[in-house]
Formats: C-alpha cells, sequence, structure tokens
C-alpha cells in the first residue's frame, strides 16, 4: 500500500545587521474513510484509503491557491476489483487509457458493484466543511445505496476541475486523488450502504 505526499517548503533570509533565517516545512495527505451497513444498518465493515495525489492533482490545487479561479466542483467514485492489478500512481488521469491496465471506476457496466444512490452509479457530489487547524474534510459522508449487483471495491478516487462531472466513467476533469483500503478488499451485497468520508491536513513538518 503506497501514499503519495506532496511535500512544500518555503524559506526566506533576511539581513539587517546579521542573517535571520527563518524557515517553513509543510507535509500533504490525505485520506478516505469508507463504513459499510446492511439493510438493517448493522455496520458490516470499515477501512480507510489513504491517497495518492496525481502529479496534476497536486498542480491543480496549487494553481487553485495561486492565482487560479476558484472551482467548487468534487466528485467521489468507487474503484472496482474488477480488472484490478495495480494501485493508483501519480502519473494517473482521468484518461481511462492512464490506468485502465490497473484499476477502474466501479458501477461501470460490469465493474461492479452496481449502486442506485446516487442515481444510476453516477459519483457522490463533496460538500466541505471550512478548513480548520490546518485539515480540510467533507461535511458529510456521501452514500452509495448498492442495487443490481454486488461486487468489490478496491478504494476511491477525487475527480475536480473543468469539465469534471459526476457521470460514471467519464474521461473529464482532473484526477485529484486516488487510494486503495488498507485492510484490503471489501465485498459489497445488494441492499449495503456504503459510505465514504475524505479528509485531507497539512500538517507543520
Amino acid at each position: 500500500m503506497d501514499i503519495d505526499k506532496s511535500v512544500s517548503k518555503d524559506s526566506c533570509d533576511a539581513r539587517v545587521i546579521r542573517p535571520a533565517r527563518c524557515e517553513a516545512d509543510s507535509l500533504s495527505s490525505g485520506i478516505f474513510t469508507a463504513r459499510c451497513f446492511d439493510k438493517d444498518g448493522k455496520l458490516k465493515w470499515e477501512d480507510t484509503a489513504k491517497n495518492v495525489v496525481t502529479d496534476l492533482g497536486a498542480n491543480y490545487k496549487l494553481n487553485q491557491c495561486f492565482g487560479g479561479a476558484q472551482n467548487t466542483a468534487y466528485y467521489l467514485g468507487l474503484i472496482s476489483s474488477v480488472g484490478y492489478t495495480g494501485i493508483p500512481a501519480v502519473g494517473d488521469t482521468m484518461t481511462i487509457a492512464s490506468h485502465s491496465s490497473r484499476w477502474v471506476e466501479a458501477g461501470n457496466g460490469s465493474a461492479y458493484p452496481n449502486w442506485s444512490t446516487p442515481a444510476s452509479n453516477t459519483r457522490g457530489i463533496c460538500a466541505w466543511s471550512a478548513a480548520a487547524a490546518r485539515a480540510k474534510a467533507l461535511s458529510a459522508a456521501l452514500s452509495f445505496v448498492i442495487a443490481t449487483n454486488g461486487g468489490t471495491i478496491k478504494g476511491c478516487f477525487i475527480v475536480t476541475g473543468p469539465g469534471a462531472v459526476a457521470t460514471n466513467n467519464s474521461q473529464n476533469g482532473t484526477l485529484y486523488s486516488a487510494g486503495v483500503f488498507t485492510g484490503g478488499d471489501k465485498v459489497v451485497e445488494i441492499g449495503d450502504t456504503v459510505q465514504v468520508s475524505y479528509s485531507t491536513t497539512d500538517a507543520a513538518a
């Protein structure tokens, strides 16, 4: 299980009479938290997936902070076990060809499971709480109600940026981050509800 962490470092020197140096380091990371409940509301499993922030995702984040037009559209999808051969990588994009040899989005055709909520296998629409204590998280977990076909979930991903939509298997937008579960594959059945949260931190080193 890999986790990508982006490290940023700012330094400045000031000279009046004698040298003085100030230095600030930060370490950015994110994590998906998923819980599965059966049709009666009983907790079946829970796990976390530490994310890989893609190269394009990191660049997008920097552009948002420094001079980019503010974007508020973020969508969360699930990764299927069907056709899975390898973990998400920093070079992955939303272009299917960039990662289809290793992982694919769940809910797409035979890439089970399928869900009825969000409607017709669409991605969850993210809403965020205000950042605090160098952290930002979804204001509420996103729920995926499994219908038609159960299956096995490997992890989760977030897509954002111009062109990003909730439509399953859309190649538009910027793949910000993706990750697979720390505890391995997660099986879901018809009637189960999978609730997924995401949080990201920029902790002082």
